[in-house]
């Protein structure tokens, strides 16, 4: 049972980092579901998370994915986005959410607060940029570029949320 409570130690660690881990648009849902299924493999104490709690888990960390997804596309989207619009913000939503990391030199800390700055920032130039392309005028731009940020950090944060919700729910299965 020794063996069931270190590999349970780890996975909550593991997991702890995946869930900061979402914050820097990296798959932390994803590796939480990885190190579940890992963990369901590699233990058989006749306790604790099962086959079905790894399906959960994955369904979970889906939802995750689309809700950030359309979060952040669904705000820009109202305002008039066309579709160039929308894809040059989620790649550079990414790219500032990388550069961001970086530049912010608060360690654990700064990262965070750089990448979902980062992320902001480059949703919304991103969807100023493609309106720019298209020709739309300035107002309009800066309304689009708004709604792109906003929906950008709404959907980091439910995803968050939903990365929450599965460290929770694995933390409690190791129980029963």
């Amino acid at each position: 049972m020794w063996w069931y409570w270190t590999a349970a130690t780890l996975l909550v660690l593991v997991n702890g980092c995946a869930v900061l881990a979402n914050l820097l648009m990296l798959p932390g849902n994803w590796v939480m579901v990885g190190s579940l299924t890992l963990f369901v493999l590699g233990t058989d104490a006749g306790v604790g998370p099962t086959w079905t709690t790894v399906l959960i888990v994955a369904g979970l960390a889906a939802f995750g994915e689309v809700l950030e997804m359309v979060t952040g596309s669904a705000k820009a989207s109202k305002k008039g986005a066309s579709r160039r619009a929308m894809l040059l913000s989620f790649g550079l939503s990414i790219a500032g959410s990388i550069g961001g990391a970086f530049l912010v030199p608060i360690p654990f800390v700064g990262s965070a607060i750089g990448a979902v700055s980062g992320a902001a920032l480059g949703a919304f130039w991103g969807a100023w940029l493609g309106e720019a392309w298209k020709g739309t005028d300035t107002t309009k731009r800066n309304e689009i570029g708004t709604a792109a940020m906003v929906g950008r950090i709404l959907g980091m944060f439910a995803k968050l949320i939903v990365g929450i919700s599965i460290f929770v729910f694995q933390c409690i299965s190791l129980w029963m």
